[in-house]
């Protein structure tokens, strides 16, 4: 696949990859998605004041609630990203696993 800064690509994946490092650089492409974002940052303000906190050796310590996963690798799955030449790196690197959709 050929990719060019400026251009709004619409990809497909098409198999899961093998490597965590692939699966990684996936999950993290998928994030970059703005409505991804918009959800992201809606749950952890739901998830701002939910902090555990407790008295641990005289000092307040905040066990922090993990974040939540909203996007997940499999077939069939599609993201729209704005190319940026920051992630064109990325987007060969997988594109193995990728389909225009």
């Amino acid at each position: 696949m050929d990719f060019t800064p400026g251009q709004t690509v619409s990809l497909s994946v098409i198999k899961v990859p093998s490597k965590v490092s692939h699966v990684k650089t996936l999950q993290r492409l998928m994030r970059m998605q703005p409505d991804i974002q918009r959800g992201l940052s809606r749950v952890a303000k739901a998830r701002q004041g939910k902090n555990r906190e407790q008295a641990r050796g005289g000092r307040i310590w905040v066990a922090r609630i993990r974040a939540t996963k909203l996007i997940r690798v499999a077939p069939g799955e599609t993201l729209t990203l704005f190319v940026t030449p920051q992630i064109i790196p990325d987007l060969r690197s997988v594109s193995a696993y990728l389909q225009a959709a």
